[in-house]
């Protein structure tokens, strides 16, 4: 069996079904690197009927042998790592594989308090961010004025290194917002506690990458949020503070794109998105409340309801072409299973016109109204299906229809949260390349 290295990507909005796919393809991986993001993804496996909700730690801790680094290219807030370590030790799940890149940026008190801050000035304006402190500690590290985990596991170059930004920091809390200061002892105090107890976890990233590729280990890229949410490629401004979509994996792990040898996007079988911003296919009344709960469609990191649409096969071939993709993995099929009727976006009109590419303006976007084509239900259940034989005639013509449309193959579908609820149409990292469900 051939070796790949392999990045899996959302490829819509976020909140694709990452998580169990990250889980099932770290089976066959030594490796797999969280390269971008912070705690304001999260994603859920189901292990054993039991729920475990993640935020920085990659899925493939469940697996004993799997080494799981958070790449430099991702934020890190050190008290919420901590919990969800607490809370794996309390699961009997080893973590003794658990690595932590030492110049991944940190993400701070203030870096919380300002993104709330600011978000609550903005008014009808609001982005809809989690109010994680993600964006104003991407926005330090752009200024070369962040902490870094390395700052954490020494008290002189901490407090050195926090003393001009703490200042500025307090001043803009103070002065333009109205929040209580914080105090210098008290934040170095608690940071350097969190230092020493990640201290055995952190790694030099790009080292422990190259070392495991020279080895001939097979290495999984976990990319967080969705290529929508990206910050240059996104729907701007109503984007994340990073880079979700392929490229951002050799960026946030310290690779070249030579060592990377597939590309898999995760898609749902309709259309999420969470916060703020333009969204064509978006439902409402009934059929939207239906989809969100047999969907389970709540934030794992906020808890906050997704808007739902149908699937929206534009913004999906934007997806295929800025990621590269070589295949798909289509998730929760099964929570369309009661549908009578069900749409797939083609194209949009804008101002009259047909287009079938996703536009850059922000402005543009918003005006766009989706062409449908419509499609028959199956109206039944399918979550029990493990082969492709099992599924009902209508939900492979769906499935086809959406390999054709976005002109990938699907290598895997979802049909529930459980691990078993899986079809493996073709192995997605070694199988042949383009002999997957797409005809």
């Amino acid at each position: 069996m051939s070796l790949a290295n392999v990045v899996v990507i959302g490829a819509q909005w976020g909140d694709e079904g990452k998580g169990k796919i990250t889980d099932l393809l770290s089976r066959s991986a030594d490796m797999v690197v969280r390269y971008q993001g912070g705690v304001n993804a999260g994603h859920t496996i189901v292990v054993d009927e039991k729920v475990l909700k993640l935020h920085l730690i990659p899925s493939g801790i469940l697996y004993p042998e799997t080494i799981c680094l958070i790449g430099s290219g991702t934020v890190v807030d050190p008290k919420v790592m901590l919990l969800e370590i607490d809370m794996l030790l309390e699961n009997n799940i080893d973590i003794s594989g658990l690595q932590i890149a030492s110049n991944a940026h940190v993400t701070m008190p203030y870096h919380r308090l300002l993104d709330q801050a600011m978000e609550q000035q903005r008014g009808a304006q609001k982005i809809g961010t989690t109010g994680r402190g993600i964006g104003p500690t991407y926005a330090d590290k752009a200024q070369r004025n962040g902490i870094r985990i390395i700052d954490l596991l020494n008290e002189q170059r901490l407090r050195e290194r926090l003393t001009g930004p703490l200042a500025e920091k307090n001043e803009l809390l103070k002065t333009i917002y109205g929040v209580e200061p914080l105090k210098a002892d008290k934040v170095i105090e608690e940071y350097l506690s969190y230092g020493e107890r990640i201290s055995p976890h952190v790694v030099e990233c790009s080292r422990a990458i190259h070392t495991a590729a020279r080895n001939k280990k097979n290495i999984l890229f976990e990319g967080a949020q969705g290529t929508l949410l990206d910050l240059d490629h996104g729907t701007y401004p109503f984007v994340t503070s990073s880079n979700p979509v392929s490229g951002g994996a050799c960026i946030g792990a310290g690779v070249g794109p030579t060592l990377i040898d597939r590309v898999i996007g995760v898609a749902k079988a309709y259309t999420t998105r969470v916060g703020e911003g333009p969204f064509p296919t978006e439902l409402e009344g009934s059929i939207n409340d239906q989809l969100c709960d047999r969907g389970g469609e709540f934030g794992t990191t906020t808890g906050r309801r997704r808007r739902c649409g149908w699937f929206d096969g534009v913004i999906g071939r934007y997806a295929v072409e800025v990621n590269g993709l070589d295949c798909l993995a289509i998730t929760k099929l099964d929570v369309l299973d009661e549908l009578e009727e069900i749409k797939v976006c083609v194209a949009y009109e804008l101002n009259g016109n047909r287009i079938e590419h996703f536009p850059s303006s922000a402005e543009d976007f918003a005006k766009c109204k989706p062409i449908f084509k419509s499609l028959p239900g199956w109206q039944c259940s399918t979550e029990d299906c493990r082969r492709l034989e099992d599924l009902p005639s209508t939900a492979m013509n769906y499935l086809r229809f959406l390999a054709e449309l976005m002109e990938v193959p699907i290598a895997i579908v979802s049909l529930g949260a459980s691990r078993d609820q899986t079809i493996l149409v073709e192995d997605p990292i070694h199988g042949p390349k383009r002999a997957l469900l797409n005809s």
